[in-house]
This record gives structure tokens, C-alpha cells and sequence, in this order.
């Protein structure tokens, strides 16, 4: 498979395929927010994110940074071949419930144990993520949780006819 184009940087973005592989765990001065049935349900500055070729950063927040009942252990798991297995919540605000809208490492892989007690969030499954002021869009096609900011930019694996990049 031939790789994407990416697209050109401006001033103050950084491209996606500028990310490393295997991803890199990186601590980062910003603030996330994210609202579900019309609640805030996390408001934290304690913010890591992790970057992999080709996909937006994936931003994994404190658990114990979200409002009580925030987060119920959902349904499954999966496994990432550097991080290790992930297990799932359903996430609940406003009274709304959104099923395996997040995830968690509850015991990372050597290189990213700062995941350890951090959530991540879909947030094409909630009513608005933000990072600082900003509020994000989803990585498309809904497997991946990239966190797509004004400074990212592209293309980005999870849409149509990036299954091998």
C-alpha cells in the first residue's frame, strides 16, 4: 500500500504522519472537557495523549478526574499490540448512557505505564469533547478514538480506504 499524501502543515499544526510507530506517550499542558446529555462529565488539566502514525492524538484522562457515575465497566475487551488489553465502560451524563464509549489499560504494557488509571474517550459518542477551547472531531470511521484538533492535520486513518496504511 502506497502512503497518503499528507497534507501541508501550517504554522503551529504538526501532520500525522510525523507521528512515530510503535505510538509515543506524551504528557501535555491543555485542558479536556467532555459533555454528555447536557452535563459536564470531565473537566481536567491533567492531560496525556498518545500519537501513532497516521491516526489524531488519543487523549487518556484520570478516572478518577470524571464525576461520580461517569464511568460503569461496560462489555468486552480488546487487545493493542503495544499497549497491552483494553477493557471498556459505558459512559453516562444527563442521564444518557453510551455504551463502550471509552476504554482503559488497566495493566499497560512495558512503555506505557502512564496510561495506568487514564480513560479515553469516543467522542463521536458524547455531545462535545474539547481540548482547551476547542471543541474536537472524531477520528472518522468510529473504531479508532483520535481526537481531531485545529492543529492536527492529515490524512487520517479510519475512513474509507485506509484500512492498510
Amino acid at each position: 500500500m502506497v502512503r497518503p499524501q499528507p497534507q501541508p502543515v501550517g504554522a503551529g499544526q504538526e501532520s500525522v504522519w510525523d507521528y512515530p510507530r510503535p505510538p509515543r506517550v506524551e504528557r501535555v499542558a491543555r485542558r479536556a472537557r467532555i459533555e454528555l446529555g447536557g452535563e459536564v462529565i470531565v473537566d481536567t488539566d491533567d492531560v496525556v495523549r498518545v500519537l501513532e502514525t497516521s491516526h489524531p492524538p488519543v487523549y487518556y484522562l484520570p478516572a478518577d478526574a470524571f464525576v461520580a457515575g461517569a464511568l460503569r465497566p461496560g462489555e468486552g475487551s480488546s487487545f493493542c499490540e503495544f499497549k497491552g488489553g483494553a477493557r471498556y465502560f459505558d459512559v453516562a451524563g444527563g442521564g444518557q448512557v453510551r455504551p463502550r464509549a471509552a476504554w482503559t489499560y488497566p495493566q499497560p504494557a512495558p512503555g506505557y505505564e502512564e496510561l495506568a488509571g487514564r480513560v479515553a474517550v469516543y467522542a463521536g459518542q458524547m455531545d462535545r469533547c474539547l481540548i482547551d477551547d476547542h471543541e474536537v472531531e472524531p477520528q472518522p470511521g468510529g473504531f479508532y478514538g483520535g481526537w481531531i484538533t485545529p492543529e492536527v492535520v492529515g490524512p487520517f486513518k479510519g475512513g474509507p480506504g485506509s484500512m492498510g496504511w
